[in-house]
């Protein structure tokens, strides 16, 4: 799929932009520390969108942490449960989802989002996503003796699985507005070129 070019444009207004996404929501994929949260509740209030961070339905489905989760279930279990909370959110109309770092391997839900959503990968170096991480200690797959070469391993494996994605935005160390302004132009140029779907 082609990547639109993080150029500044003047931009439609939001109602423009909901109206475009035909009831599609916008995913937001990537690296833990890469800024999902974050950007994605800015870009939800740009829009006039609804905010939904996955983490956090995933921990009120469970009724625990997700350290809790991987601690008590294991990974395997959590990820079940990620799908199935994704494939509820991705049911519910146009908002901006943020998604937890390995939500996206799973083909299943590559699979979910392509049909009904558009999805956008926020790119990170490795630097930067390690000064970011290492601000909270509540990273289950970063609980090794090494943290920083566990996060480069991560990102070699997943990127060409996050290449996959509508539309990829680089996440700067820069004001986070800046980011915002790039993703929603990548947005625009995303959906001048797939319209959504007629109803059948």
């Amino acid at each position: 799929m082609s990547q639109p070019s993080e150029q500044m444009a003047p931009q439609a207004e939001p109602a423009t932009i909901r109206a475009r996404l035909g009831g599609r929501p916008v995913v937001l994929v990537g690296m833990m520390g890469s800024g999902k949260s974050t950007i994605g509740s800015r870009l939800a209030a740009r829009l006039g969108l609804r905010f939904v961070d996955a983490d956090a339905e995933i921990e009120l489905a469970a009724g625990m942490s997700i350290p809790d989760i991987f601690a008590s279930r294991g990974e395997a279990e959590f990820r079940a449960g990620e799908r199935r909370v994704i494939a509820r959110l991705l049911g519910q109309g146009s908002q901006v989802i943020a998604t937890g770092g390995g939500a996206f391997m799973s083909e299943e839900t590559r699979q979910r989002m392509a049909q009904s959503a558009v999805s956008v990968w926020l790119k990170a170096d490795p630097d930067t996503l390690m000064r970011r991480v290492r601000k909270r200690s509540n990273r289950p797959l970063l609980q090794t003796e090494d943290p920083e070469g566990t996060l480069r391993r991560l990102l070699d494996e997943r990127s060409p699985v996050y290449a996959l994605a509508d539309i990829a935005v680089t996440s700067r160390e820069e004001p986070h507005e800046i980011v915002v302004e790039a993703l929603i132009g990548a947005l625009e140029a995303w959906l001048d070129e797939h319209p959504p779907r007629a109803p059948a």
